[in-house]
Order: C-alpha cells, then sequence, then structure tokens
C-alpha cells in the first residue's frame, strides 16, 4: 500500500511540474546543469550571449558575471529596467537593448569605455543619461522608436560617432549638440516634429545621408548644400514649396530617388511651388540646371 501511495504521490508532482509555468530557455540550460559560460558563443571576433526573444521581464543575475562577454543581445523581450550591474561588463564592444519596455538607462552605462554599437530603439525612454558620453568609442547609437525630445550636451564628447538614428522620436529642431560630432556619415531625423534645419548642418561635414522624411520642414537652408559629401538627402513628407538655389553644388546626389533604400535626392510629397514640380519629373539634372540658372539671373 505505501508503494502505491508513492507511486500516486509522484503522479501528482509530474502532473504539477505539467501545469507550472515554462521556464525561460536560458534557465533551462542552468536547470540541465549547464554553468552560464556555456551559454557564451566564440567567433572570431567576440565573445557573444544572445538571449533575444526570452520573454524575459527581468534580467538573470547569473548576466552579470559573465564579464568576458563582448557582444550581449537582450533585444525583443520585456525588460522594463536594466539595472546598474550593466557597467560590470566593461568589455562589451555591442549591445542590442532594442524592442523592451525600458523607460530610462542605468548611468552605469558610462562605464563602458570599449561600447562601439547600442541600440536601444523601440522602448520608451523620454531621456538619454548624460553619462553615455563617457563611451568614447562609440561610433553607431540607435534610438529610434522612443519619446525622446532632447540630448544632453555632453553627446559633443561622443566625437567617434558616425551613425545616429533618432528617427520616431519628439524633437521639435535638432539638437545642438549634434552639429559638434563632426565624424557623423549618417543622421536620420525622419518622424519627429522639426520645422527647420539649422544653418549649423554645414559644420557636419562628412554627412553622407542624411534623412528628414516626415516631419514639418518648410524649407532646407542654403548651408546644407555645401555639404559636398552627401549622397543621400530624404526630405520627403514635409512643407517644403522652394529648394535653395545651391542645391546643384550637391554633386554627389545622383538622381531623383524614389525607393527609399536608393541614394540621391528624395523631394516627393511636398507643396512645391511651380515650375518645381514638372522640372523634377525632368530628373535631377534638368533640377540643377534650372536652379543655376535661375541663381545666374537673380
Amino acid at each position: 500500500m505505501g508503494t502505491e501511495h508513492s507511486k500516486n504521490e509522484e503522479r501528482r508532482s509530474m502532473v504539477f511540474l505539467r501545469k507550472g509555468p515554462k521556464l525561460p530557455a536560458w534557465e533551462d540550460a542552468l536547470l540541465a546543469g549547464r554553468e552560464p559560460k556555456s551559454l557564451l558563443k566564440r567567433g572570431l571576433r567576440y565573445v557573444s550571449l544572445s538571449l533575444i526573444m526570452k520573454g524575459m521581464t527581468s534580467t538573470p543575475d547569473f548576466l552579470w558575471g559573465l564579464h568576458e562577454v563582448q557582444k550581449l543581445n537582450l533585444s525583443r523581450n520585456q525588460l522594463v529596467v536594466i539595472p546598474p550591474s550593466l557597467g560590470k561588463l566593461d568589455r562589451l564592444v555591442v549591445l542590442n537593448l532594442g524592442g523592451n519596455c525600458l523607460k530610462c538607462l542605468p548611468k552605469e552605462i558610462g562605464l563602458l569605455r570599449n561600447l562601439k554599437v547600442l541600440f536601444v530603439n523601440m522602448n520608451c525612454l523620454k531621456e538619454v543619461p548624460a553619462e553615455l558620453s563617457l563611451c568614447r568609442k562609440l561610433e553607431v547609437l540607435s534610438l529610434s522608436h522612443n519619446c525622446i525630445s532632447q540630448l544632453p550636451l555632453s553627446f559633443t564628447d561622443l566625437t567617434s560617432l558616425r551613425k545616429l538614428n533618432l528617427s520616431n522620436n519628439r524633437f521639435v529642431q535638432i539638437p545642438l549638440c549634434i552639429f559638434a560630432l563632426r565624424s557623423l556619415d549618417f543622421l536620420h531625423l525622419g518622424s519627429n516634429k522639426l520645422e527647420n534645419i539649422a544653418e549649423s548642418i554645414q559644420y557636419l561635414v562628412n554627412l553622407q545621408i542624411f534623412i528628414v522624411e516626415n516631419n514639418s520642414i518648410r524649407s532646407l537652408p542654403r548651408s546644407l548644400c555645401y555639404i559636398s559629401t552627401l549622397e543621400l538627402l530624404n526630405v520627403d513628407y514635409n512643407a517644403i514649396q522652394t529648394l535653395p538655389d545651391d542645391l546643384y553644388l550637391l554633386r554627389r546626389l545622383r538622381r531623383i530617388a524614389w525607393n527609399p533604400m536608393d541614394k540621391g535626392l528624395h523631394i516627393a510629397h511636398n507643396p512645391l511651388s511651380r515650375p518645381l514640380p514638372e522640372v523634377i519629373e525632368g530628373g535631377l539634372d534638368v533640377l540643377f540646371n534650372y536652379l543655376r540658372d535661375k541663381k545666374e539671373h537673380n
């Protein structure tokens, strides 16, 4: 009888376990007796760890002891907060926190002095910690799809930054600190609330791709025409009526572009005054010749 009782208890326990909450994949690995370090992947360039789409609402404590990790992907979870312990991973080169529910970043992110790539897109950020500017090696930063309306002035220290995505936020003007980032070759400010582009844009002398589509920009500054490196200028879906006469100086713009991925001048869906719509139909060379002639006769 005792044996039968034991069997019934065992069955009830197994049923209970089956009905319990499903464990995240990384917990399964640990319960199987694997060390946390066994989750690391050692590639040719980086020691990496990916915990993408694990349904996590908080970060596992073991993570902050993996000091070797250089590339960490925590994207597409339901993380609400990243603890100060992040600062312990000071070998990080690439950090992906995209697609979570983060409302802020810990100031300890400034301890990641080797960080070169940071994705915090598709979160709920309203501000960015000034300490991020201590990551002087940062080259790529995506803060798109958040609720940010300004950047700290200390961002002027990010002198290595080459690519910056601030699209789908709440900027009403381009933050002044951006004009100090002379290494920028890619700047995306599409889908914000911009009404103008400051003349200071000319200081971004290495800018190749500049996207400000889907804003409320009414005109383009003349100084924009002096960024000779521009290969893609996207001002689609704005309120632009006229174009600066010196636009023809942007010789690296090869065509009027319609596909969002194409290089060239994107000028569609603007209330351009006549005869600009008809001129643009003839192509970029026709537009540039028109603007050049117009300047000469003024």
